[in-house]
């Protein structure tokens, strides 16, 4: 388990602009966050990189977006209108409901005796249209992989693909959940970055490690160490109904070992479904010179990543504090390549007109390149560094009289000479001299 207080990542991620309480003027909403200024930039970073990675750089993925409002007879051919629930107790005498599985003996507002336990849905239910009936209820999804498994003939007319290969979708995902808690970890609305790789029957396993192994690369990729990830094998009785096999991938969290992304043998369940309650035959033919015309329904391997938990295990992963007393200096120690800031340019004064025009050069050059730079002139030096490190900017930019060629009044060393500049590092608090043309090769570098 994390050795960081929740509570000093949550302040931090509201107080410096990442992640704010839903509806927060109105009392909030439970179970919703809403993304400030830097979170959407953290969580854009984050979700570039894994496109990048698993769709872009791949030749055997293609990407979709589809619809978060399906047709429910999908829902109902894929189980989840019969079966996507949670047990849940109401209190007798303050009728607070809860999580069985998480309840206790008696009730943790009041001391009052559950009822007897109920499954309750948490697909959230809506109306399509002016008329409010049966006919006319529809669902918020409750996973992405749904839009996958309609659209798998769309994919094979389109472009038809060669086994194995997968489709890759990130998304809204709604659940109303009973208990939503621990901050990001368990919200009702909440995105998912999710993979359905289609196989062949026979050939699911080397497929299967193969994920199992890219899912690690992801999390060092955005800074989760290797250390703090844990594969928990799930058991028979334990799996969803479509899975054959699932690994959890378990985070070391501040509140304990929680599931941070799964991996799931779903087998061809989702397709065979979908087909028998649609009419519509959703196989595969291999008319390569092995597969000899063979038609068959696809199986499949499903990778799936929750962003908003992965944003939680790298804040918990990236939060650091050094030294003591009123002199702690805290700072996030984020992966470059998902830092939502790559650099702070600073003139050393903000009272002096030349100091300013060179730094805002320096600022629009590297900004023309590397769009996630900013401009920070209030305070001391020093504010600016304990303020920039907090958000988990890698480099602070100082523009000052040496840069312009010369020295204040007073004297001083010019060793850094004209079109040269202060570069700090985050971590180390180290700072070195480079020329202004050097700047954009250590910015623009994202490993």
């Amino acid at each position: 388990m994390s050795e960081v207080p929740m509570e000093r990542i949550v302040s931090l991620a509201k107080r410096r602009g990442f992640i704010y309480p839903g509806s927060e003027i109105y009392g909030g909403l439970s179970g919703t966050w809403d993304y400030g200024p830097l979170g959407v930039e953290l969580k854009n970073n984050v979700k570039q990189l894994w496109w990048r990675m698993f769709v872009q750089d791949r030749d055997d993925m293609c990407g979709l977006d589809a619809a978060i409002l399906m047709n429910p007879r999908a829902w109902e051919a894929s189980g989840h209108v019969s079966g996507f629930s949670d047990p849940l107790v109401e209190c007798k005498k303050c009728k607070r409901r809860f999580r069985a599985d998480q309840a206790g003996e008696a009730c943790p507002e009041c001391g009052g005796l559950f009822g007897d336990v109920r499954q309750f849905n948490m697909m959230f239910k809506t109306q399509i249209g002016a008329t409010e009936d049966e006919s006319s209820i529809s669902y918020l999804r409750p996973e992405t992989a749904g839009g996958i498994f309609v659209n798998f003939k769309n994919i094979i007319d389109s472009f038809h693909p060669k086994l194995p290969f997968g489709i890759a979708q990130i998304g809204k995902a709604f659940r109303n959940e009973i208990a939503p808690r621990d901050f990001l970890f368990r919200s009702r609305e909440f995105e998912q970055m999710e993979i359905e790789y289609f196989v062949h029957p026979t050939q699911w396993k080397g497929s299967f490690e193969m994920w199992r192994e890219n899912i690690h690369s992801f999390n060092e990729a955005v800074g989760i160490s290797r250390e703090s990830v844990h594969e928990l094998e799930v058991a028979d009785g334990d799996r969803a109904h479509y899975s054959k096999r699932t690994i959890d991938f378990e985070f070391d969290f501040p509140f304990g070992r929680k599931e941070l992304y799964g991996l799931a043998y779903r087998t061809d369940f989702d397709l065979f479904a979908h087909s028998a309650a649609s009419g519509v035959e959703l196989s595969y033919l291999d008319d390569s010179p092995e597969g000899g015309g063979q038609r068959f329904i696809p199986h499949v391997i499903e990778p799936s990543f929750g962003v908003d938990r992965t944003i939680l295990a790298i804040l918990a992963s990236a939060y650091r504090e050094d030294g003591a007393d009123k002199d702690v200096r805290t700072y996030l120690k984020f992966n470059k390549a998902v830092a939502p800031i790559k650099a702070a340019v600073f003139p050393l004064l903000k009272n002096k007109p030349e100091l300013v025009a060179k730094a805002r050069e320096v600022y629009q050059m590297l900004k023309k390149s590397v769009p996630q730079i900013m401009w920070d002139d209030n305070g001391n030096i020093g504010k600016r560094y304990r303020r920039q490190d907090e958000i988990g900017t890698p480099y602070c930019i100082t523009i000052d009289f040496e840069t312009l060629g010369e020295l204040p009044a007073g004297g001083g060393s010019a060793s850094g000479g004209k079109d040269t500049v202060t570069i700090r590092d985050r971590d180390t608090g180290e700072q070195q001299r480079i020329a202004v043309a050097e700047l954009l090769s250590v910015v623009g570098a994202q490993k």
